[in-house]
């Protein structure tokens, strides 16, 4: 039984591809280098397809944030959780999956996340537009 599911979409992320590949087809549409160009443009709906939005899932037993599709994603069993609450990050901080001062951030768009430090010490973050609702959800999958 699923007790928490949100999925965020990165709608800047969908925006900014869709520009480039706009723009890559204005500029280079004609062009006798347009296969170099084509390549660029797949690897950039491929990038599309694998960051379009987060989705985290907490049933009894496990943390699933999986981006876009599905093949990206980072499960933690609930038992190994210490501690969690909402913070606010750096907007330098990007969207994707990078190192921070919170340990790994995992994130699709905004500014909010939760913080969530484990058992054995190590820490990351997820990125949502639901940081009080996936708090909750945390503490009370803790319990």
């Amino acid at each position: 039984m699923t007790q928490y599911e949100h999925t965020q979409i990165g709608h800047v992320i969908i925006l900014f591809v869709a520009a480039a590949l706009f723009a890559i087809n204005a500029i280079f549409g004609s062009s006798p280098r347009r296969e170099s160009f084509l390549v660029v443009s797949v690897v950039l709906l491929i990038t599309l397809a694998l960051f379009y939005k987060l989705t985290i899932t907490i049933n009894e037993e496990t943390l699933c944030a999986s981006f876009g599709i599905g093949m990206i994603r980072k499960r933690v069993s609930v038992a190994e959780f210490a501690a969690c609450g909402p913070i606010r990050i750096r907007w330098w901080y990007g969207w994707g999956i990078h190192l921070t001062q919170y340990g790994w951030l995992y994130n699709v768009s905004g500014l909010d996340a939760v913080a969530i430090t484990l058992r054995n010490g190590r820490k990351f973050a997820l990125g949502t537009d639901d940081p009080q609702g996936l708090a909750e959800a945390l503490r009370s999958a803790i319990e």
